[in-house]
């Protein structure tokens, strides 16, 4: 049973997937209000800022930049238009524990290049590697990516023959395809290292992941100069000016239900809004939990978040560094000494006692993210969702960050003029992320995209967007997100409760 398409809608938060939506749902005719509780608008795209330096501390990346573009045009503009994007030619340095490193490149073929001259013959396995990401990349934008999945009769129905179920490689792990393509374990870290993309275990995440590897060779590592704060702006500004209502500072605490269907959004003051449907870009257990709470038929959808199961969290260390640092590129990592101990503690939930951690420099590329002279790090590593960890930079998990990179060859403590700590407990209580789960919904398993909640709500008129529905977590899915959702709502959609 549809739908009927509404004429006014409620956009509950303000992160990537509500502003998305809600540039597509006005370009559709529709009235649309998006309300964030917070008094910015971006959700998980933030910027920290201090002292003259500039953190991107959520998305630090952008990649398949044609889904944002394709958003944006439909409000008569062009991320071109509205954001400067600069395409890196060497967007990733890795650093091993051996003191080896690679750089990747915007070429190919020059990536090749450096995988030779780290392990002979690995630049030609990097390249059949390569071309096994570009056939799984083609089949999953034209399945998983291309609408809305209830199930695995979604993704068959859209495959053309039983060679896509080869190409989308979803039957053995990440790991299992490390280990077939490379003869090297670096060169399997480095692959596995895809997994942590949508905040997963190589060893449990499907080999499908690899196609991001593809999906940066042949689309881009782009940086927005003003970081990735000036394309929120950007999404903001389209937002408005094609009439959308944003209002910062108002917090839903309930969405309204009557006779099973969503009439709109309750405040904390008191105050309430009516629409005739409403789009959640909230994480889908905070949406079942609370703003559904006693609603008939989320239970459903509780259960299933459940299922889904949690994405890692993340440590997040800011520092604002005096001098410049050579060898170092735009994108940084230094990998443990062992990776699968590494994901064996975050998956007994403990923080690894040796993380990889991973460094954004965008100074690198934009003078205007740092004082003349000076760089910008924000250091990242992943530790399970609901972990404590204590945000001194002088002890514990964020001192063994800070020595992990120090013991790849660059020293930070000794030229930072401010170190600055980010904790799980910050993205869950900002975000309403349980446990600051920063992905949402994690990839771990080879039915993930099977049980992670999807786009139609329990109760008719309701639906969820964003990293914890389908199809997850990172700016080019949400963005995705947005578009299935309002697909979905401009065609009535589907009244069928989530299971």
């Amino acid at each position: 049973m549809s739908v009927p398409r509404p004429r006014t809608v409620a956009v509950v938060g303000g992160g990537v997937g509500g502003l998305c939506a809600a540039i597509r749902l006005r370009a559709a005719g529709l009235e649309v209000d998006l309300f964030e509780r917070n008094e910015t608008f971006g959700g998980k795209v933030a910027v920290y800022a201090r002292d003259g330096w500039s953190f991107d501390v959520g998305p630090s990346l952008v990649t398949w930049p044609e889904v944002l573009d394709d958003t944006l045009r439909a409000a008569g503009t062009s991320l071109a238009s509205e954001v400067r994007l600069e395409r890196l030619a060497s967007p990733f340095r890795y650093f091993w524990p051996d003191a080896t490193t690679l750089a990747t490149h915007d070429d190919p073929m020059l990536t090749a290049s450096a995988f030779d001259g780290l392990v002979p013959g690995a630049g030609d396995e990097y390249l059949h590697l390569l071309s096994r990401a570009r056939r799984t990349w083609a089949v999953a934008e034209r399945t998983f990516l291309a609408g809305p999945m209830s199930g695995a009769a979604s993704l068959a129905g859209r495959m053309r023959s039983p060679r896509d179920l080869v190409d989308i490689d979803a039957a053995r792990t990440l790991a299992r395809l490390a280990d077939a393509s490379f003869r090297d374990p670096r060169m399997r870290q480095w692959l596995g290292r895809y997994a942590t993309y949508s905040g997963s275990s190589p060893w449990r995440a499907p080999a499908t992941l690899a196609c991001i590897v593809a999906l940066e060779a042949d689309h881009g590592a782009w940086h927005p100069h003003g970081g990735l704060g000036a394309l929120r702006d950007a999404l903001v500004t389209v937002a408005r000016r094609a009439g959308a209502r944003l209002h910062p500072g108002a917090d839903v605490v309930r969405i309204a239900v009557r006779a099973g269907r969503a009439t709109g959004v309750e405040f904390a003051d008191g105050t309430s809004h009516t629409a005739d449907a409403v789009v959640a870009n909230a994480d889908a257990a905070h949406v079942a939990t609370d703003l559904l709470a006693g609603v008939r038929g989320a239970g459903r959808l509780r259960r299933r978040v459940r299922r889904a199961g949690r994405s890692t969290a993340g440590v997040a260390v800011v520092v604002g560094v005096r001098g410049t640092t050579p060898r170092i590129a735009h994108h940084n990592v230094w990998f443990s000494r062992d990776y699968r101990a590494e994901f064996d503690a975050i998956r007994a939930g403990r923080p690894p006692a040796d993380p990889t951690v991973y460094a954004c420099v965008s100074s690198r590329t934009d003078a205007s993210q740092a004082p003349s002279g000076c760089e910008n790090w924000f250091l990242l590593a992943n530790v399970p969702a609901g972990a404590e960890v204590h945000d001194d930079p002088g002890r514990g998990f964020v001192a063994r960050m800070l020595e992990v990179v120090a013991e790849g060859g660059v020293e930070l403590r000794d030229r930072a003029a401010f170190v600055d700590v980010l904790t799980p407990r910050h993205f869950a209580d900002r975000y309403r992320a349980p446990g600051g789960a920063i992905y949402g919904t994690s990839s771990d398993g080879r039915r993930a995209a099977f049980l992670r909640p999807g786009n139609v709500g329990p109760v008719r008129g309701l639906w969820l967007v964003g990293g914890s529905s389908h199809p997850g977590g990172g700016l080019p899915l949400v963005a995705t997100s947005a578009r299935i959702v309002a697909d979905l709502v401009v065609r009535g959609g589907a009244s069928g409760a989530q299971r």
